[in-house]
């Protein structure tokens, strides 16, 4: 097995990786986006639109509240 950033020998403490830098670089790249799991169904993107509305609205009203 070999590790999925550098193709060099996995090692036990860090499997699947070679270290935890590959670890790390791996992370980052799902923290920052750049892996994402694809989906065929528009309506996750839908309630994921829908979901972001709703946080955001929230948010506006107990900033309201907290003004009143």
């Amino acid at each position: 097995m070999s590790c999925p950033i550098c193709e060099k020998a996995v090692d036990a403490a860090y499997k699947p990786f070679c270290s935890k830098r590959c670890a790390d670089v791996d992370l980052a790249k799902w923290l920052s986006g750049s892996y994402a799991l694809a989906s065929n169904d528009p309506d996750d993107a839908e309630a994921l639109f829908d979901a972001m509305d709703q946080a955001v609205q929230s948010g506006e009203n107990s900033s309201d509240e907290k003004l009143h």
